[in-house]
């Protein structure tokens, strides 16, 4: 049985972790100034965008031959082809996040917000979405392959649904 990992890899992924003390601290003098009710529409594509998300890794574990949620992804395991089309969705996927946001959000600093708020949902829902379809992950303390750009990014489940969970509360707290 694992424990809980407190360390994800490569080091500096570990600093994701300042996201959401950031933005508290840059928004106490000034409060966010996407209405809620944007934060509500870029929520909303953020939820869904989570489930088109989790479809497309059910898809991708199950073309490479690993039964969905039954075993842990690494590197090794996923073929170099579909390694390859992963790392596009991945950057389509920031892509498309940073486009929501540059609807949504009026300044440079509105649309960071924006940017944010939207993949902290995302990210959730992603997590949430593989959980009541395929039952995955396991727990909170489930292993998982992160991100692939520019590096592979590893870490337990918890960590990135903290650093989402986290940042959202602030957004939404401070607009």
């Amino acid at each position: 049985m694992l424990g809980i990992v407190l360390f994800a890899t490569p080091w500096w992924v570990n600093l994701l972790i300042l996201i959401p003390v950031a933005l508290y601290f840059l928004s106490k003098k000034e409060r966010i100034r996407i209405g809620r009710k944007r934060l509500l529409i870029t929520g909303i594509f953020g939820v869904a965008f989570g489930l088109v998300e989790a479809a497309v890794v059910v898809y991708l574990r199950t073309a490479s031959g690993l039964l969905p949620g039954r075993q842990v992804i690494t590197l090794a395991t996923i073929p170099g082809h579909l390694l390859k089309i992963e790392c596009y969705r991945e950057a389509a996927t920031i892509i498309m996040l940073c486009g929501i946001a540059m609807l949504a959000g009026q300044s440079i600093k509105d649309k960071v917000y924006a940017f944010l708020w939207t993949f902290a949902l995302w990210d959730i829902s992603y997590y949430f979405w593989l959980r009541i379809t395929i039952g995955w992950p396991a727990s909170l303390i489930t292993p998982d392959l992160l991100f692939l750009i520019p590096t592979p990014w590893m870490s337990q489940v918890w960590f990135p649904v903290l650093v989402s969970g986290l940042t959202a509360i602030v957004i939404w707290y401070r607009s």
